[in-house]
């Protein structure tokens, strides 16, 4: 799998690429620190992931998304983030990304949304993900993070539209699957 890295700051950078490199199949095909360089890079490297900052200059990560899939719908792209804020993450899935991984992420967690992107599927960080994935009702969710009821709705239908699944039993045995959760002994 070829990945683009879009990141303004050099040691996130640098510290990425080493682990990326360390993965089975994976090559780093090129690097920026500006939105509007990833794109133009997108297009010429075709890679098939692009792991993206949300915050860049140029254009950010979240611009990067919507432009990418319109313009390169091959490339499946991934926002990086510290920002566990469901707006962002919301945002982030409207403009097209595939996935939204945490900056403090493991190495391991890196690895399964890399996997996870190459089978097609949607990569959540479990931070943002692990509530909905519970089956907790969208109320109970909404008490726990202080929101809108619609706004766990919303998150909700866009994360089993994108994932495929239809039900919240099913997100449930897809969320137990990939490790976001464990099943009750």
């Amino acid at each position: 799998m070829n990945v683009l890295l879009a990141d303004d700051h050099t040691l996130v950078r640098a510290g990425m690429r080493a682990l990326l490199t360390e993965l089975p199949g994976v090559q780093v095909v090129a690097e920026t620190g500006d939105g509007q360089e990833a794109l133009r890079l997108i297009g010429e490297k075709k890679p098939d992931l692009a792991l993206i900052d949300i915050s860049m200059p140029g254009l950010n990560g979240l611009e990067v998304a919507a432009r990418a899939r319109k313009e390169y719908p091959w490339t499946r792209i991934v926002i990086l983030s510290m920002h566990v804020d469901d707006e962002f993450v919301r945002r982030a899935l409207v403009s097209g990304a595939v996935g939204y991984i945490l900056k403090d992420a493991s190495r391991a967690e890196l690895e399964m949304a890399v996997a996870a992107v190459a089978r097609g599927e949607t990569w959540l960080s479990p931070e943002v993900s692990s509530l909905i994935a519970e089956g907790l009702s969208n109320k109970e969710i909404a008490s726990r993070l202080d929101v809108a009821v619609k706004t766990v709705e919303t998150h909700r239908t866009e994360l089993m539209e994108r994932l495929g699944i239809h039900g919240v039993a099913g997100l449930v045995r897809y969320a137990i699957r990939v490790g976001l959760v464990h099943p009750e002994s």
